[in-house]
């Protein structure tokens, strides 16, 4: 009982994990960003990061990563023109401006939560069998007056 619990526990945390930096990073860009055009200058095959310039606000020729979303980047080439919002205070955390109003699907977040949920009615299944088992169990006097009543032998459990 306590390691699905546990491992519940574990994906609740996987999931704070993944769903909070995303949602504190979109509420924030919402609140104070600032949207500029960019050119993609990099990006990894895989693809795990994506290079951006900015060329249309104050921070003119600033080169930034994009911030990762839930674990997901833009598909997107070398030489792509992009709208970006991206925090004034803090340049490296940038967003293209389409998943900052409407940010994408956060698969692993709820693929997690589900997997969290199967752990959680586990445990509730286990706990509610547990106590059915104890309250079910047969007693020794019970087991011994109905070994009796079939006319059997009882066994010792200790030697003579």
């Amino acid at each position: 009982m306590l390691s699905t619990f546990g491992l519940c526990l574990l994906c609740v945390g996987m999931v704070l994990s993944l769903a909070l930096p995303s949602y504190f990073l979109v509420r924030d860009l919402r609140s104070r960003g600032v949207s500029a055009a960019a050119t993609v200058v990099g990006v990894d095959s895989k693809p795990q990061y994506v290079k951006v310039r900015l060329v249309s606000s104050p921070q003119v020729g600033t080169e930034v990563k994009l911030w990762d979303y839930a674990g997901m980047l833009p598909e997107t080439q070398t030489g792509a023109s992009m709208i970006v919002t991206y925090d004034p205070e803090d340049p490296s955390r940038i967003l293209t401006q389409s998943w900052v109003k409407d940010p994408p699907t956060n698969l692993p977040a709820y693929g997690t939560a589900a997997i969290a949920a199967f752990f959680l009615s586990g445990t509730v299944a286990l706990v509610f069998r547990r106590r059915w088992i104890l309250r079910n169990w047969p007693s020794d006097a019970s087991v011994a007056g109905s070994a009796k009543a079939h006319g059997s032998r009882s066994v010792r459990l200790t030697k003579p």
